[in-house]
C-alpha cells in the first residue's frame, strides 16, 4: 500500500486585491497571495500613471486610482483576467 502525503488546504482562502477605480467603476486590476506583494504592485501601478499621467489627459483618457482590499477566493469573477498598468485597454475601461 502507498503512503498518501495530505496535502493540507489552507482555511484562508484570503487574497489582496489591487482594484483599480475611475470615478464609481471599480476593476480588479491584479491579485496577490501577500499585502505586501499588492502593495508593491499598487505602488508599481501607481507610478506608470504619474509617468504617463499627461498623455492620458491630453488624450481624454481617465486616470485611474489603485487602491489594495482583501478578497475572498470565491468573490473573484469567474472571467476575470489582469488589468493593463494604466487600467484601459484600448480606450476602454476594461
Amino acid at each position: 500500500m502507498r503512503d498518501l502525503v495530505s496535502v493540507g488546504r489552507s482555511d484562508d482562502d484570503t487574497l489582496w486585491a489591487v482594484y483599480a477605480t475611475i470615478g464609481r467603476t471599480s476593476r480588479i486590476a491584479e491579485v496577490f497571495r501577500s499585502r505586501a506583494a499588492a502593495l508593491a504592485d499598487r505602488d508599481w501601478r501607481a507610478q506608470q500613471v504619474r509617468a504617463y499621467e499627461d498623455f492620458l489627459r491630453r488624450s481624454s483618457q481617465p486616470v485611474p486610482h489603485y487602491s489594495v482590499a482583501p478578497i475572498k477566493r470565491h468573490d473573484l469573477p469567474r472571467k476575470w483576467t489582469p488589468l493593463p498598468a494604466l487600467g484601459f485597454l484600448r480606450g476602454q475601461f476594461v
